[in-house]
């Protein structure tokens, strides 16, 4: 209970943020800029953004004309140009090819001698976290020149790499928006992105998502009730905005895709379309695969739920 207590008290996550000064300065001219009072190590959530004057807030607004000029897109086939042009109707694009097959079991192959030397290790969920500060090649694929222009063109900013996650099974994770986890002011300053490591069937996990639910409300931690006071977060489970997602997908009758395709190929979505994974039905079957999220610049980006300031690292977008 005491422990539950301390988890809650906002406090506690400011004093971990002093000691991480140098991955949250950015954000204090941005606070200034938008009147807001304060420091690089305080509690933030959307709640703070209620009182910013109207005149300074943004709209994004992807430009499809440099989309269609971009250098990915002039080298992609057809149907990943289709894709492309309705990510803002779909709120996603698949991206057929994105690697061969060769660059997808060098990955693999850097990834299990990387574990093997116990320089990454899985989490909680069997997740790979942040395998990006020691895999080169994940880094290499993260940061590619004409994918971070793409990025910043769909997202309407600067791209920049925040976040790595490698799965080598389904996570079974139930829908959810990206935006409750890892948020922007602007909103809309995220993009999820998935690459297969292995072929992805019914059986192994298989991502699901529903087409255009990223035109739907943001839903924040005020929407379920979770918003807390000035000294704690809101006292509900995770589990609790899950069940708020499900309900609000049953009462507007979003229809569900599941995502099966070939390895080397990529999902890129926006940051509030609505996904999840499949029931990995067969555990003997492996699903590797890789998630990279990347945040815009010039956003001020945080954690929704535990009112923290995003921890940025300088120099991991530049190879």
């Amino acid at each position: 209970m005491i422990r539950q207590l301390v988890r809650r008290f906002k406090w506690a996550y400011s004093l971990y943020n002093i000691f991480h000064r140098d991955q949250l300065l950015h954000n204090v001219t941005k606070y200034r800029r938008l009147g807001l009072s304060k420091y690089y190590f305080s509690p933030v959530s959307s709640k703070d953004f209620k009182q910013v004057d109207a005149s300074l807030k943004r709209d994004r607004n992807p430009d499809l004309d440099k989309i269609k000029s971009s250098e990915f897109y002039q080298r992609a086939d057809e149907q990943t140009k289709r894709s492309l042009e309705k990510f803002e109707e779909n709120g996603f694009a698949i991206i057929n090819g994105f690697l061969n097959e060769p660059q997808v079991e060098a990955i693999n192959r850097e990834i299990d001698e990387l574990f093997q030397k116990k320089l990454i290790e899985k989490g909680g969920g069997g997740k790979i976290m942040f395998a990006i500060h020691q895999s080169e090649l994940l880094r290499k694929t993260g940061t590619e020149k004409s994918l971070i222009e793409l990025l910043s063109l769909l997202m309407d900013g600067n791209a920049i790499l925040f976040q790595s996650i490698n799965f080598l099974h389904g996570s079974e994770q139930h829908s959810h928006s990206d935006s409750i986890h890892m948020t922007t002011y602007p909103l809309g300053g995220l993009l999820g992105l998935w690459i297969a490591l292995e072929d992805i069937h019914a059986d192994n996990g298989p991502l699901h998502y529903y087409p255009g639910s990223h035109k739907l409300p943001y839903y924040l931690n005020e929407d379920y009730g979770n918003e807390g006071n000035f000294l704690l977060l809101g006292k509900k489970d995770y589990d609790e905005y899950e069940d708020f997602i499900r309900q609000r997908i049953e009462t507007l009758g979003l229809k569900k895709e599941i995502l099966c395709i070939p390895k080397g190929t990529m999902m890129i979505w926006h940051a509030n379309l609505f996904h999840g994974g499949e029931l990995h039905l067969d555990k003997s079957k492996t699903r590797k695969s890789v998630v990279f999220h990347y945040f815009d610049e010039s956003s001020i980006c945080y954690h929704e739920i535990t009112q923290r300031p995003a921890l940025l690292r300088t120099g991991l977008n530049h190879h």
